[in-house]
């Protein structure tokens, strides 16, 4: 029997399934932190083998996840995986992020590349550069994605690259990634020294050429700060509620208050690691912390910023997973050696679960449409023009 999405028990009456489906169909919807392109369903016995193989090669964890990563996007420049943009559009999405790799320039360069061959050859993907290209993308029936990435290392303290990663088409940067760096402290670190002075030009800059400061992984003195110093408003692309579930990577009340008063936008992870104590994560979790957020500090603040679920076949991409996060600052109690699911949200085609949710939790269709894309498209025009 095929696999039904999308159809998790909310007890919609008849009605409010309808009103669901026409919202998820007319709404300019937006995932702030994607990390498909297409999930671990789509995954055949075949690809999984070269996968292994590769990997038994080299013995790089955070390789062999790139390689599993793009793997659908390379057999579907060469016209042999057409579930890429299938799956993209059964998800009812609108608009991604596409995030680069900068861990070093080298890296960064080939991100580029391989993201612009991507706009170069699917007629279908739009590049996301102002914010009139989301309605754009909506209207002529596109699929749209925004450059963005989780690290700045690859900078170095050259300001002027900011300038290069702008021109090439990145509109979002976050400024850490767990671990101290020149412009931070991150979640993770032992401590977090808060925004340099190195990173309050940075930030400066940032705002100067039109891209957005995202705090995701940021430590809570660099996330204020960098709240304090932007002149524009700020986004933790994919994050939790630090008072529903206390995790190093979950925001508290205070980080979420900086946010919304510089006009910010908070995207809501769905990673079953740090969602709830419950043994059985499912989108009702999920769609807690929405609620959590919308009751703090307003509906226009938050959105969906998924990050995982699972974007690799089960068995395999799990353990290349918890290999990789471990070795980024992640700890043993983050759990992601033994990682679970969302019921309900394991897929990217599980997306219509959000809004029929929304829609049980009894949001009006202006605060629906606002979460589902809304509330980032107003930060996008902020910020980027």
């Amino acid at each position: 029997m095929p696999d039904v999405f999308g159809n998790f028990d909310f007890s919609l009456n008849p009605e409010q399934q309808r009103r669901a489906q026409r919202l998820h169909r007319d709404a300019i919807i937006v995932d702030t932190m994607h990390q498909g392109p297409c999930g671990k369903r789509a995954f055949t016995v075949e690809m999984i083998n070269v996968l292994k193989a590769q990997y038994a090669e080299h013995r790089d964890s955070s390789r062999a996840l790139r390689e599993t990563w793009t793997m659908p996007i390379r057999l579907a420049l060469k016209g042999k995986f057409p579930a890429l943009e299938q799956t993209w559009r059964d998800s009812g999405l609108t608009v991604r992020n596409q995030e680069i790799s900068a861990a070093d320039s080298r890296s960064a360069l080939a991100s580029f590349s391989f993201l612009q061959k991507q706009f170069d050859s699917f007629p279908w993907l739009h590049k996301i550069l102002v914010a009139d290209d989301f309605a754009k993308a909506k209207k002529e029936g596109l699929l749209g994605s925004f450059i963005s990435t989780q690290g700045s290392n690859a900078l170095g303290r050259d300001l002027t690259c900011l300038d290069v990663y702008h021109d090439m088409g990145m509109r979002m940067l976050q400024l850490t990634y767990n671990s101290v760096n020149y412009i931070g402290g991150g979640c993770t670190d032992r401590t977090d020294c808060g925004v340099t002075s190195f990173g309050k030009s940075f930030i400066e800059r940032m705002n100067d050429i039109g891209m957005i400061v995202d705090i995701s992984h940021c430590g809570r003195s660099t996330s204020v700060d960098a709240c304090k110093i932007s002149s524009k408003p700020v986004a933790a692309s994919h994050t939790g509620c630090y008072s529903i579930y206390e995790a190093p990577r979950n925001k508290t009340d205070d980080e979420i208050k900086y946010i919304a008063d510089k006009g910010g936008y908070i995207g809501i992870y769905c990673l079953p690691n740090f969602l709830t104590y419950a043994d059985r994560p499912t989108v009702e979790h999920v769609l807690d912390h929405v609620d959590y957020v919308s009751q703090l500090v307003g509906w226009q603040h938050v959105g969906i910023g998924s990050d995982f679920p699972f974007a690799a076949p089960d068995e395999w991409g799990n353990a290349r997973l918890a290999e990789h996060l471990l070795a980024s600052g992640f700890s043993p109690k983050d759990g992601f050696a033994n990682p679970k699911s969302v019921k309900g949200f394991d897929d990217y085609r599980d997306f219509p679960n959000i809004t029929r949710g929304l829609v049980s939790r009894g949001y009006s269709d202006e605060q629906i449409w606002g979460i589902l894309g809304g509330n980032f498209m107003r930060v996008f025009r902020e910020v980027c023009g």
